[in-house]
């Protein structure tokens, strides 16, 4: 906030003029004494031209009807007729990892947020991810993700997965789709993409399912 407050040559009471705050108010936000109100974002990011990345990562319980809303509000433009409100991609990404199921079509907008959100809160994302068991998960879609990549993010998403590797879970797991059938979990056992078994995840997703890979 300070940096983007700054670059507009404004002082902090511009900038709550700005945002209908008072000028105790921002000065408290931008050193960290108060959190960014999950209300106040849009219009933050709107005012100073933030991007939700930019906002300190926080544990977000999103049910997964709301997720479209979220991600459409983020700018993935297959939810784009839907009404959400933005958050951190981090927080978004962790809440969609967590849930045991999910519709298709928002298991294949996550790669996106990685490629849109590059600058994510990467050191939160895999440390909560290990503590909720879902550093597979992260690591297939971040894999997906670099596919997509110009070369220099693709790197960047490489090293990533690098450092997810040590922590790789054994155990099998799904792409949040936990109530296949075991006749399904046989077929993805065989048909898989050689990624997703070095993640031990029963998926058949690749970037040829994506919308937006091209």
């Amino acid at each position: 906030m300070r940096r983007a407050r700054e670059a507009r040559g404004w002082t902090q009471a511009d900038a709550a003029k700005r945002l209908g705050v008072t000028q105790g108010y921002v000065s408290l936000l931008e050193s960290g004494r108060r959190r960014v109100p999950a209300t106040l974002v849009p219009h933050l990011c709107k005012t100073l031209g933030l991007s939700p990345s930019a906002l300190p990562p926080h544990e977000s319980n999103l049910d997964s009807d709301r997720l479209p809303g979220v991600l459409a509000a983020l700018g993935y433009e297959p939810f784009g007729y839907l009404r959400g409100r933005a958050l951190n991609p981090a927080d978004v990404l962790l809440a969609a990892l967590r849930h045991t199921e999910l519709p298709s079509r928002v298991v294949e907008a996550l790669p996106w947020l990685v490629l849109r959100y590059p600058d994510s809160s990467w050191d939160w994302l895999v440390e909560r991810a290990k503590v909720h068991d879902v550093q597979n998960r992260l690591g297939y879609v971040v894999a997906l993700a670099s596919q997509l990549a110009d070369p220099a993010l693709a790197e960047r998403l490489r090293k990533l997965v690098e450092r997810l590797e040590p922590s790789r879970l054994a155990r099998e797991d799904t792409l949040c789709h936990d109530s296949m059938t075991e006749t399904e979990r046989r077929w993805l056992r065989e048909h898989r993409p050689p990624e997703a078994k070095r993640w031990n995840l029963l998926t058949d997703l690749t970037r040829e399912h994506l919308s937006y890979a091209v």
